[in-house]
This record gives structure tokens, C-alpha cells and sequence, in this order.
């Protein structure tokens, strides 16, 4: 009988804090790590312990080991996610090097389970909702070194009698996004009263609340499921209609300036998921 004492990396980060909330709120035990003078960031939820770390990506498999005693279930959140430079940043290898060195300290705990967090950006993207059968084809650092920590972990975590589930991400917003990103862009240029300079939008996404996305992961954690899922509304919209649907919390669509801003040729135009 599992112990439901989890640990949990990246707590302090826009998801990670959904998913502390989520996992604390259903009476689990979270023990959680976190870089060291970033505990004043954790959110106001219960934890079992803080364990502190310089860099969680460069400790090694006997550190793991030892922050993973008497823990049943990993819940891996931590990632280099800056905007506007995780996609190319070379640091996606040290996540992903530092993802196995928790991986094989996990296993030397013996843990009973490992739920890791991926991306929508490891399938193959086309015009064709993306399911967890869609063939992976990552193009960017970042895409790259989630679609290997997936693929190597799928097939040794098994092997030393450790449950997996990997949990990808598709478009996140809400509580703590960061101000570069296109939704609090909005809001705080709408709520300025200022022009909110926009691309065509025609492109469709997956939009997700982070606190539902939360939720979404701790299930999974807590749960059974093993192996891939998507952490997504199934929702296509396009960027022009979200663009519209903040816009109308302030009725000022007329501030919403479209193709003021040139499209990005790289930008998928098609991005959803299947739950």
C-alpha cells in the first residue's frame, strides 16, 4: 500500500505552485525541493519537509537517493523555462542530464512511481489534433531534451519496477504567468487603456487555465495512469479569438490591433490536443 508521500521539484514555478496547491489540497504529504533562498516563493500550502539545492540539475544520483527516502511518488516540474530563450537554450541538456541523476536516485529509494512533465512541442505537429499515439518529432532544444527524458525513462523506470507517467503540457495561462507572455500582455495594456499590438492571431491553440492544469497532474500523480497524457482543454481557439475574450472583460476590442506585429514563419498554425 503506496504511502502518498510525494516529492516534488519546480514548486516554486508557475506550474509547479498549481500542482503543490492541487496535491497538498487532496491531504497528500509533499516533500519539496527547491533552489536555495526560493522558499519565500513556495505558495501557502502545507509541506512535509524543503529540501534546498544551489542547482537540482547538477546534484547527482546518491543526492537524489537521499532526498527520495520514504518517498512513493516523484512528481518532476522543474525545467529551464525563461521566455523567449528556453525553446534554443543549450540549458535544456543540464534539465535533461539532471532529470536522469533524479531519475536513478529515485530508483535507488525505491520509489513506486515517477510522473515527469513534458510538452505538446515533442509530437509531430501538423493540421490534426495531437493524441498520445501522434508520432514524436521535436524540432528545439527544448522539445528535443523533454521527447529524450520521456523516451529513456518510459523504457528504464519499468524496468526497475517504477511506474511512469509523463504529463505534456500544451498552452498554460493564468495566476503567476509571466509579463512577457501574450495573456498578461493583455490584460495589462487593456487595462491601461493602451493598444495591444498583436500578429494576424489566425494561429489555433490549446488554451488551459494552470490552476485546472494543476489539478490535472496531481490526479495523475495520485492516480494509476501510466505512460504519456496531455495536460490540455481539447479547445481549439484561435490567438484572435482569446485576444477577443480578454478584450471583452474591458469591452475594448478596438484596442486589439491585428497584424501590427509580424507573424513568426516558424509558429505552428495548428496546435491542440486530445485528452
Amino acid at each position: 500500500m503506496s504511502n502518498n508521500t510525494i516529492l516534488l521539484t519546480g514548486a516554486t514555478g508557475f506550474v509547479g505552485r498549481q500542482v503543490l496547491r492541487s496535491l497538498a489540497a487532496s491531504g497528500a504529504s509533499v516533500r519539496v525541493v527547491v533552489r536555495a533562498g526560493g522558499e519565500s516563493r513556495l505558495p501557502d500550502s502545507p509541506i512535509q519537509a524543503i529540501v534546498t539545492s544551489t542547482d537540482i540539475f547538477t546534484e547527482s544520483a546518491a543526492w537524489w537517493a537521499k532526498a527520495c527516502e520514504g518517498i512513493d511518488t516523484v512528481v518532476h516540474v522543474a525545467w529551464y523555462a525563461e521566455p523567449g530563450k528556453y525553446l534554443q537554450s543549450p540549458l535544456n541538456l543540464n534539465c535533461l542530464s539532471g532529470t536522469i541523476q533524479l531519475a536513478q536516485g529515485a530508483a535507488q529509494a525505491k520509489v513506486r512511481r515517477f510522473v515527469g512533465v513534458g510538452t505538446c512541442f515533442e509530437y509531430e505537429l501538423s493540421t490534426e489534433p495531437l493524441a498520445i499515439e501522434t508520432p514524436l518529432r521535436p524540432l528545439t532544444p527544448y522539445a528535443g531534451a523533454k521527447a529524450a527524458a520521456f523516451m529513456a525513462l518510459q523504457h528504464w523506470l519499468p524496468v526497475q519496477s517504477i511506474e511512469i507517467a509523463w504529463c505534456r503540457l500544451f498552452y498554460l495561462y493564468g495566476e503567476g504567468e509571466d509579463e512577457r507572455r501574450l495573456v498578461p500582455y493583455l490584460h495589462s495594456r487593456l487595462a491601461a487603456g493602451q493598444v495591444a499590438e498583436l500578429t494576424s492571431s489566425t494561429q489555433v491553440r490549446d488554451f488551459l487555465d494552470v490552476k485546472v492544469a494543476g489539478q490535472m497532474i496531481a490526479d495523475i500523480a495520485l492516480g494509476g495512469r501510466c505512460g504519456a497524457a496531455n495536460i490540455c482543454s481539447a479547445v481549439p481557439i484561435t490567438v484572435r479569438q482569446m485576444a477577443e475574450q480578454i478584450a471583452d472583460e474591458y469591452g475594448r476590442r478596438d484596442l486589439l490591433k491585428f497584424g501590427a506585429r509580424p507573424d513568426n514563419i516558424t509558429d505552428p498554425a495548428f496546435v491542440v490536443g486530445v485528452i
